[in-house]
């Protein structure tokens, strides 16, 4: 009996892309939240991100530099993209994003990162592409945005507010919003260089595992930062390189692809603008966070500020 492989139709390759994708994007604000209440600190968790997803990626980048046409446009031999672009994307994408959201979750709970995060990165993405790439912001878009400033400034006011009786709140969110502003000048800087999704991912990891992890061991060791490496159990370690790099960097980025290759950017857009709402159930369900109804009222105007925002690019395209 012999047996035949038939490849997936493109309809279940992006359909299936998709589904992993905002699961893989949901589940990494569940995730680092609870991470957060372990025994990794924030740093930790973005060293395990960096060695998981640069183990898989570093022999990519090799092979890519051996296959380009010009390989003095590479970095080390290792990075397909030139050493400026691999060091802004590695230190933007990479070293910036990571370390601002992983520390966001040790100040803020989940539910505020569900809002703020993917909340302010078409904010900022808009913004900083209308300044740099002299884009356009149409009415129908300035609206959405409006939406998704109101979300923000519900969630994000309320915890700023609280910083006058002592709380811890409003830094986290600070962080979220930092971070996606990272991501934001990133996509930007993509989009300008016209960047492939995969050289650029190979990039940030691969600047990402032969700077922050050297300098991060070499900084622990001799008791500038703390860092808690050895004290966690293996299992967690393992847990976090494979999650963290594996499967938020390789994986999601890989199907994320493959996502707006069949479904179009709009289109995939629509699909992760389910992000902020999934996230904030998982972390009330799974965490047991509180969903309190300026979070309520913040998330639904944040989703429909990006369903709003993309409805119009749709019909202008």
């Amino acid at each position: 009996m012999t047996f035949s492989f038939r490849r997936p139709s493109p309809r279940v390759l992006g359909v299936g892309s998709a589904l992993v994708t905002v699961l893989m994007w949901t589940a990494f604000i569940v995730v680092a939240r609870a991470s957060a209440h372990r025994t990794l600190t924030p740093f930790d968790i973005a060293f395990m991100r960096f060695v998981g997803a640069g183990v898989v990626l570093l022999p990519v980048g090799w092979w890519m530099v051996r296959r380009a046409a010009d390989r003095g446009q590479t970095w080390l031999g290792l990075s397909p993209l030139s050493a400026r672009l691999t060091v802004t994307v590695g230190l933007l994408a990479g070293v910036g994003y990571s370390c601002l959201a992983y520390s966001g979750f040790y100040f803020a709970p989940a539910t505020h990162a569900s809002v703020l995060m993917p909340g302010t990165l078409p904010l900022f993405t808009t913004l900083v592409a209308a300044w740099v790439l002299r884009d356009r912001i149409t009415p129908a878009r300035a609206a959405g945005l409006a939406l998704i400033l109101g979300g923000d400034l519900l969630v994000g006011g309320a915890s700023l507010l609280q910083a006058f009786a002592g709380g811890t709140v409003w830094m986290g969110d600070l962080m979220f919003m930092s971070a996606a502003f990272c991501w934001a000048i990133y996509t930007v800087i993509a989009r300008r260089h016209g960047l492939a999704a995969v050289p650029a991912t190979v990039a940030v990891s691969v600047f990402a595992l032969l700077s922050f992890v050297p300098l991060y061991v070499a900084l622990a060791a001799s008791g500038v930062v703390t860092s808690h490496l050895l004290q966690a159990p293996w299992q967690e370690l393992l847990f976090q390189a494979a999650f963290q790099g594996g499967g938020s960097v390789v994986i999601s980025g890989i199907t994320f692809t493959q996502m707006v290759r069949y479904f179009g950017p709009v289109r995939s857009t629509m699909l992760t603008a389910m992000v902020p709402g999934l996230s904030a159930m998982g972390a009330v369900l799974l965490l047991g966070e509180p969903l309190h109804w300026n979070l309520v009222v913040g998330l639904a105007l944040v989703t429909g500020g990006i369903l709003f925002g993309v409805r119009a690019a749709a019909q202008r395209a």
